[in-house]
C-alpha cells in the first residue's frame, strides 16, 4: 500500500517477505515525481539492504535506515533526474 503523508510517500510493506518490499518501493518510485521522499515501512530483515542496492544500483539517494517497534523505516529520496536504464540484455 502507497499513501501520501506530508511531503512523503509512504510505502507499507509490514509484513511482507523478499522480494514484495523491493517490488512495492519500485513501483512507488516509478510512481513518485522526482525529488519526492518516499518513507518505507518493512519488517522484512533484508529489505535495508535490497533497497539500499537498488538506490545505488538506480541512482536515487539512499537516506538511512531507522529501527522501530515491529520493523524498519526506510528513507530514499527520488532521482531528480530519470536514472539512465542500462541496455537490453546488460550492455
Amino acid at each position: 500500500m502507497v499513501k501520501k503523508c506530508d511531503e512523503a510517500l509512504l510505502v507499507d510493506a509490514r509484513g511482507s517477505l523478499c522480494p514484495e518490499p523491493l517490488v512495492r518501493t519500485r513501483r512507488a518510485l516509478n510512481a513518485a515525481a522526482p525529488g519526492q521522499l518516499l518513507e518505507v515501512l518493512t519488517t522484512d530483515p533484508m529489505a535495508e539492504l535490497d533497497l539500499e542496492a537498488l538506490c545505488a544500483r538506480i541512482g536515487h539517494q539512499y537516506l538511512g535506515a531507522m529501527t522501530e517497534a515491529g520493523g524498519q523505516r526506510i528513507r530514499i529520496r527520488k532521482a531528480d533526474v530519470s536514472p539512465a536504464r542500462p541496455p537490453a540484455g546488460g550492455r
